[in-house]
């Protein structure tokens, strides 16, 4: 099965992987967050970890770049999506963590809007048990149509989901925006 039942082992593997990339970044001190489904709890999910390492300018961004190839990750671009390089694994050095547990490596420019989605999206996961099991049903639903498809369960993902995180983070916006001027 493409989606697996929720593991409270993937908040211990997204740790077990930030520990190390931040001991390949050298005493680089960025942020480093667990998005994606599986920073969701009670999420079912593809059983990879999403990280994102925020970075603020250019110059850190080389530097950055340059530490992650140093443990094995190479560049693959922003694959169409403006200010969220992705960073793949150079399968060959066999790091005991960093090649045994399944991620997809983002560096986000911060306040980039790649950034803000993924961040937002987790946020509005996490505290909203509708969206949550919305979007848990949508999941399972698309890997029944992509016949349990890797490539035909991301395409029909981006098709469908988008168009709902779009509508949970106008929501949320919206509500965040009420809030403040309730307060103010």
């Amino acid at each position: 099965m493409l989606i697996e039942k929720y593991n409270s082992k993937w908040i211990e593997q997204f740790e077990s992987l930030k520990l190390e990339i931040e001991h390949g970044l050298n005493g680089l001190n960025l942020p480093i967050e667990h998005v994606g489904s599986t920073s969701v709890p009670h999420l079912d999910s593809k059983p990879i970890i999403d990280l994102d390492i925020i970075y603020k300018n250019a110059s850190e961004f080389k530097l950055l770049k340059a530490r992650l190839t140093s443990i094995g990750y190479y560049h693959n671009g922003d694959q169409g999506i403006e200010n969220r390089e992705v960073f793949k694994r150079d399968k060959k050095g066999g790091h005991p963590v960093l090649d045994s547990i399944p991620h997809h490596l983002y560096v986000c420019k911060a306040q980039s809007e790649a950034l803000q989605r993924h961040i937002l999206t987790r946020d509005v996961l996490r505290k909203n048990e509708w969206a949550r099991t919305t979007y848990q049903a949508m999941k399972y639903e698309l890997a029944e149509k992509a016949n349990q498809d890797k490539k035909r369960y991301a395409a029909l993902k981006e098709r469908y989901a988008n168009a709902f995180f779009d509508e949970i983070i106008e929501k949320e916006k919206l509500s965040s925006g009420s809030r403040q001027e309730s307060k103010d």
